[in-house]
């Protein structure tokens, strides 16, 4: 979190407005795979459990309103530096999403569901030369609800092309993950204050519609 000298200043030059949310929302579950959740993956999170029983959580609020939800996931048919020559040398780690990798999969605690939509991308950004926008468009979505893996990283880009492509931004603060709390607290702040509304785990699931007080086993 910013501290309060950082937060008043920005507040002062006008930042961190509420955008809100639109009629039409769609949850959006950015890399939830094993690379992630892995213990035996060079990528792995420490914080990656709990944010994927949040999205989990967002997942069954939208599927029962009968809101769309859609899953990205990093994949490369055969070396990275083939499809994503500058970023795989940036990031030897990428390998970890190769067709065949175990790591590549989905986890056990946050999959898609027979029917769902699944984004497959080369780059951090899940709108960059995807088909995403045109799916969100033939939707009717107007605002995407964001959880996923890394805050820094993918979940930065994809929001703040969401921003650009006219969508309204929800960040889900429990629903996402990052290797420290430095770069994850920050690009929340950074996030909550231009680009996007970051918000709780119980506002956004209230906002999809679950229940007050949904079964143990719906928690």
């Amino acid at each position: 979190m910013a501290d309060a000298p950082l937060a008043d200043d920005y507040e002062a030059a006008g930042f961190g407005r509420r955008i809100g949310w639109g009629e039409h929302p769609a949850v959006l579950l950015v890399d939830p795979v094993q690379a992630y959740a892995a213990p035996d993956s060079r990528l792995h999170l420490t914080t990656a459990e709990a944010a994927l029983h949040a999205m989990a959580r967002l997942a069954r609020a939208a599927r029962r309103s009968q809101f769309p939800v859609l899953f990205t996931a990093v994949h490369y048919d055969a070396e990275p530096s083939a499809d994503a020559p500058h970023f795989a040398r940036k990031v030897p780690g990428l390998d970890a999403f190769r067709a065949g990798s175990p790591h590549a999969a989905f986890t056990p605690f946050c999959a898609p569901e027979p029917g769902e939509i699944v984004i497959h991308k080369h780059y951090p950004s899940a709108f960059f030369q995807t088909r995403l926008r045109d799916v969100l468009t033939v939707l009717g979505v107007d605002t995407v609800v964001i959880g996923g893996f890394s805050t820094s990283g993918c979940v930065r880009a994809t929001t703040l092309d969401a921003l650009q492509y006219g969508l309204r931004p929800i960040v889900v603060r429990d629903a996402v993950a990052d290797r420290d709390a430095g770069p994850h607290e920050g690009n929340l702040f950074d996030l909550d204050s231009k680009y996007a509304d970051v918000v709780d785990l119980a506002t956004a699931c209230r906002r999809l519609g679950e229940p007050l007080h949904p079964r143990p086993e719906q928690a």
